[in-house]
């Protein structure tokens, strides 16, 4: 099974998640997996916001 590769840049995951407090916990815990969805869910709501922005 070919392997996903996400939309959003890893740099961008990494702004959003400092801005929103949650970068700490990604770097405690070693990745992205121990993110709760509703934490996720504000990143993806972050970028779609800074994205609809970009465009205006």
């Amino acid at each position: 099974m070919a392997k996903k590769t996400g939309l959003m840049s890893e740099n961008l995951k990494e702004e959003i998640a400092k801005e929103l407090g949650v970068y700490d916990e990604v770097k405690k815990e070693g990745g992205w997996s121990n993110v709760s969805s509703k934490k996720c869910g504000q990143i993806v709501s972050k970028a779609i916001e800074i994205a609809n922005r970009s465009v205006e």
